[in-house]
Parts: structure tokens; C-alpha cells; sequence
């Protein structure tokens, strides 16, 4: 007879992606997510299956926590630009209050960039990420809050790279100044 499984997946979901998330993938051991769990190896192996899904697991609560708060907070903004700084701000935040910590997006995409699987969600997020900067950027147009000469699809792909690149600088403990002079320059592109 097949024992009941006496933990709450979400929550060893949500354990494990704070291990992979402040460790990666590589220095993540079998041993540190059991740990975190506090379940069994055996039990791991059958609820997930590997520590690969398990990881994909957890990158998918990531991005369905993270981008999806962005996508959700610049479609219901009644002014985009500052739903925008707002969106900006806050990341850097995060990074300065947490900065080994960084993007777990950011961190998947440079240490599991060889893995098809997890680059194509990065890639997708990114996509997701992109589309939704450039619906917010054409309200904003036709709102009167961008200038007629400014393209959405072309500022788009500025913000969503920016976005990663503010993140990468967090962790690497680039400061508030810094932070801060970054988001106002970004800014500055949609006057």
C-alpha cells in the first residue's frame, strides 16, 4: 500500500526555489533541498522526480510570482510611466536590501543557459516581459503620456534589457546612487 505523501508540495516547492534561487542550480546538493524540505530523498524522487524538475518546478513559481506581479501591475496602471519607475524602483530595492540574493531569472539564465528547457522559459519570460512594456508604452502614447515620436517596440527591448541589467548590478552591490541615477536615466528615454 502506497504511503501518503505528509508534506505540502507548494511549500517544498517554495523551499526549494529559496535554496536554488540564493544557491543556483550546480551548488544546490541533494542534501541542501531535503534539508529545506525536511523530507527524505525517496520522498523527493517521488513527489518531483529529479532535482532537474524539482528546479523547474521552482523557476516556474519564480517567474509566476515575479514576472507575472509586473505584467499584472503595468496592465491595471492608470498612468504607465509611473507604474514603470515604480516597477523599476522596487526591483533595485529588493537588490539593495538583498543583493546576493539577485533575479533568479537572471541567475537561470547565465548558469543554465545550456539547458533547453530552462533557457526557453527565460526566453519566454523575456518575450512576456517585452510584450507587456510595449502594450503598456502604446497606452501611454495613446494616453498622452509618451510623445508621438516615441516607438513602444522600440523602447520595449530597452526596458526589458535594463530590467536585467539593473538586477546583475544589484548583485553586484552597485549601491543606491548608482541604483537610483540608472532609473532616472532609463526614464529619461521616454520624454
Amino acid at each position: 500500500m502506497a504511503r501518503t505523501r505528509e508534506f505540502d508540495v507548494d511549500q517544498a516547492v517554495d523551499k526549494a526555489m529559496d535554496v536554488f534561487w540564493r544557491q543556483g542550480y550546480t551548488a544546490t546538493s541533494l542534501q541542501d533541498l531535503t534539508s529545506a524540505i525536511g523530507i527524505g530523498s525517496g520522498s523527493l524522487y517521488a513527489a518531483f522526480g529529479s532535482k532537474e524538475k524539482l528546479y523547474a518546478r521552482a523557476l516556474e513559481r519564480y517567474i509566476s510570482r515575479n514576472a507575472a506581479a509586473l505584467v499584472a501591475h503595468l496592465e491595471s496602471a492608470d498612468e504607465v510611466r509611473p507604474a514603470l519607475r515604480a516597477a523599476l524602483t522596487a526591483m533595485a530595492e529588493t537588490d539593495l536590501c538583498d543583493p546576493g540574493r539577485g533575479c533568479m531569472l537572471v541567475n537561470a539564465a547565465t548558469e543554465r543557459a545550456s539547458d533547453p528547457v530552462t533557457a526557453e522559459r527565460v526566453s519566454a519570460t523575456m518575450r512576456l516581459v517585452e510584450s507587456t512594456i510595449t502594450g503598456a508604452l502604446e497606452r501611454a502614447k495613446v494616453r498622452g503620456e509618451l510623445s508621438a515620436d516615441k516607438e513602444p517596440a522600440e523602447l520595449a527591448p530597452l526596458f526589458t534589457t535594463f530590467i536585467q541589467g539593473l538586477r546583475v548590478m544589484g548583485q553586484a552591490h552597485a549601491g543606491r546612487e548608482f541604483m537610483e541615477s540608472a532609473v532616472a536615466a532609463v526614464m529619461r528615454s521616454l520624454d
